[in-house]
C-alpha cells in the first residue's frame, strides 16, 4: 500500500514530527489504562523502544507519565517523609532539597536522569560557595557585611560530609520513586563521593572529668546535674534535655532513658529517641543521685521564685521559668564551664565518649560498655574500647614489657 509507514506487526509505530512514534496500553500503579508513548528520530529507535515497552507493560504497571524531579521532591517530602520520618529528617531534606539537589538537577525528568550528569552535579558541589549561593552576607545588615556581598569570596563550600547526605537524601527520593514504578534504577546510588574523613573525638581522664564535675558544683552551675550525666552515664544531649522527672526513680535508683528534646524547623519537640535501641534503665551512681537531687532544689527554688510566670512541665532541666532547656543554650553553658573548670576542651558528644574511655580503664567489659552507652552495634563499642586513653596504652605496654623482659 502507497505511503504505508508501518511495517507488518508493528500496528501503533507512526511518523511524528521530524521522527516517529508509538504507544502501548498500560496499566498504571493507580489501576487506570493509559497510553503510554515513545519517540524517536528513526523507525528502528521507536520500534527499539516500543518493544521494551511492550515488555515493561506484561511485567506490571507502568506510570504513562513521569514527572520532574523537583516536582516528584515536592511530593516526596510532603506525603512520605513529613509523615512519617522524625521532624529533623524531614527539617534536613527539605533543606538539602532547596538548596542543593532542585537548583542543580531538579529540572530533569526522573526517567531521563543519568548517572554521568548526577556524578558532575555532585562533583561541582564543592566548588560553589554557599554563602553566595544562598545569599547569606547580603542578608546582613551593611555594616556586619564582611564577604561575598562584598565582593570578596569566604569560599564557604560544603563539606564531604555535607555531599555525602545531599546524595543519601537524593537516593531515598529515588528509592521511593522505585517503589511507585516512576523509574527502574536509582542513580544516585552509582555516582562517586569524596571521602568522608571522621573527626577524632576527644576523651578526658579521670582526673579532667572530675576537675570538670567538682568546677560545675562548687560553682552551683545549674546544669550540674545534665553534666554528670554526660560523663557518668553517657547520656546524649537530647536524652539529657528530655529527661522527665518520672523517669528518675529514686527509691530503686533507676533512670529510664526514652525521650528526647530536639530542635526542629525552629521548634523544641519533646519526643521519643531515634531507635529501640536507644530506649533502656540504667542504674543510678551515688554520684548521679546527688546531682539529680540538687537539681529537684534548684528547680523548686525557680519555680517559687517565678511564681504566676511558672511554665509547669515534668522535664528535669528547665530554666528560671521552667521552659525546656534549649539545646544550644545547653551547648554554650558547657564552654563558659570549660572555660571556668581549666580543663581541655572537649564537645558534650565527647563527653560521652569520656565515659566510654573511662569505662575502659576501669577494666569494664566491653559488653557491659555498650549496654551503658546503649549502642546499637557493637562495632560502634568495640572502636571506642580499642582507642584506650594514653595512660592505659601506657600502663598495659609497661606490663606486657615486664612480662616478656622476665630475665632482666
Amino acid at each position: 500500500m502507497a505511503g504505508k509507514s508501518r511495517a507488518n506487526g508493528e500496528g501503533s509505530i507512526y511518523p511524528h514530527r521530524n521522527g516517529f512514534a508509538a504507544y502501548v496500553w498500560v496499566q498504571t500503579p493507580t489501576g487506570d489504562k493509559k497510553r503510554k508513548y515513545v519517540y524517536g528520530k528513526t523507525r528502528e529507535e521507536v520500534h527499539g523502544k516500543w518493544l521494551k515497552l511492550h515488555q515493561a507493560a506484561k511485567n506490571g504497571p507502568v506510570a504513562s507519565s513521569v514527572p520532574r524531579l523537583d516536582a516528584f521532591l515536592a511530593y516526596w517530602l510532603t506525603d512520605v517523609i513529613k509523615p512519617n520520618r522524625a521532624p529533623l529528617t524531614f527539617v534536613n531534606y527539605e533543606l538539602f532539597c532547596r538548596l542543593y539537589i532542585i537548583p542543580g538537577i531538579g529540572d530533569r525528568r526522573l526517567d531521563r536522569l543519568q548517572v554521568r550528569e548526577v556524578q558532575q552535579w555532585i562533583n561541582k558541589i564543592p566548588s560553589v560557595c554557599q554563602c553566595c549561593a544562598q545569599g547569606k552576607d547580603a542578608r546582613r545588615d551593611k555594616k556586619s557585611r564582611r564577604c561575598c556581598a562584598l565582593g570578596a569570596c569566604c569560599h564557604a563550600s560544603p563539606s564531604a560530609r555535607t555531599i555525602s547526605d545531599v546524595r543519601a537524601c537524593l537516593r531515598s527520593a529515588l528509592n521511593y520513586a522505585i517503589r511507585e514504578e516512576l523509574i527502574t534504577r536509582n542513580v544516585a546510588e552509582l555516582v562517586s563521593l569524596p571521602v568522608v574523613r571522621k573527626r577524632k573525638g576527644k576523651a578526658w581522664t579521670s582526673d579532667e572529668a572530675r576537675a570538670f564535675l567538682e568546677s560545675a558544683r562548687n560553682g552551683r552551675d545549674p546544669m550540674y546535674a545534665g553534666y554528670v550525666l554526660a560523663v557518668v552515664l553517657g547520656m546524649r544531649k537530647g536524652e539529657i534535655l528530655g529527661l522527665t522527672w518520672d523517669a528518675v526513680d529514686f527509691d530503686n535508683l533507676e533512670l529510664a532513658i526514652n525521650h528526647q528534646l530536639q530542635r526542629a524547623g525552629g521548634e523544641l519537640l519533646h519526643r521519643e529517641t531515634k531507635t529501640e535501641a536507644s530506649d533502656d534503665t540504667l542504674p543510678l551512681p551515688v554520684i548521679v543521685v546527688a546531682a539529680l537531687r540538687l537539681r529537684k532544689a534548684a528547680q523548686e527554688a525557680d519555680r517559687k521564685a517565678a511564681g504566676a510566670a511558672w511554665q509547669a512541665s515534668d522535664l528535669v532541666f528547665t530554666t528560671a521559668f521552667g521552659n525546656p532547656v534549649d539545646p544550644r543554650n545547653f551547648n554554650r553553658s558547657w564552654d563558659r564551664r570549660l572555660v571556668r573548670s581549666e580543663v581541655r576542651r572537649i564537645t558534650i558528644h565527647d563527653g560521652r565518649r569520656s565515659c566510654a574511655t573511662l569505662l575502659v580503664d576501669l577494666d569494664v567489659h566491653p559488653r557491659v560498655i555498650m549496654r551503658i552507652l546503649r549502642h546499637a552495634q557493637f562495632a560502634v563499642t568495640m572502636e571506642i574500647y580499642t582507642r584506650a586513653s594514653s595512660k592505659a596504652t601506657t600502663d598495659a605496654l609497661k606490663r606486657l614489657g615486664e612480662s616478656l623482659d622476665q630475665d632482666g
